[in-house]
């Protein structure tokens, strides 16, 4: 899959690692249950919870692979759309991250590091949000002539997952040794990830 990443523009794969970091800090349901459950069971847990829910998106991207190379192979200019439905759906993700408030009432932590990765994988595998944030995602970076468009949809799907589970196994991590602290400061974390969210959006709007 490397020789499909370096196939990519080089502006457009910075674009893609940049979107996809914003994406990863940005606080979810993914990093809300690992920082839960590094505090509940310390960082070992936190980190086995974070990595849970990263081995979970790789469904929710071969699930994208399959659906948006099928509607690009019957209809090319779909991926048009498909860019502009997803720069939408990201415009509201940053409404609503500002408009979210602090603490970590949503997230449920588990002691056993077993349990915290099984948790992890189901949460996010029965979770419809990610497959709708992949669909909106991937395919804002996909170049039809770098190859086919499923094998780049794989290839940074891959990227994502790996950025993201490393990403949020730190904030299981974190958790495990800060506690409380950081979770104290998940209102700030919000607002900036909302302004994040925004600049993404308007980007892609215009690229």
């Amino acid at each position: 899959m490397l020789d499909i990443l370096f196939a990519l523009p080089p502006e457009r794969f910075a674009a893609f690692l940049a979107g996809a970091l914003v994406v990863n800090f940005a606080p979810g349901q993914d990093m809300v249950f690992a920082t839960a459950c590094g505090i509940s069971g310390g960082p070992r847990v936190g980190a086995l919870a974070g990595l849970g829910a990263g081995t979970g998106v790789l469904w929710h991207v071969a699930l994208a692979a399959f659906g948006v190379s099928a509607v690009i192979a019957a209809h090319p200019e779909a991926l048009t759309l498909i860019r502009w439905i997803g720069a939408g759906y990201l415009a509201w993700l940053a409404v609503k991250s500002w408009r979210a408030g602090g603490g970590l009432a949503q997230g449920r932590g588990t002691p056993s590091g077993w349990q915290a990765w099984r948790r992890g994988v189901l949460s996010n595998v029965l979770n419809p949000k990610p497959v709708l944030f992949v669909l909106a995602f991937l395919p804002q970076f996909v170049d039809p002539t770098a190859g086919p468009v499923w094998q780049q949809i794989v290839a940074l799907g891959l990227t994502f997952a790996f950025t993201g589970t490393l990403v949020t196994m730190m904030y299981g991590i974190v958790a495990g040794y800060a506690g409380r602290a950081l979770a104290a400061r998940m209102g700030a974390v919000n607002k900036i990830a909302a302004v994040l969210f925004a600049a993404l959006a308007a980007r892609l709007m215009w690229n």
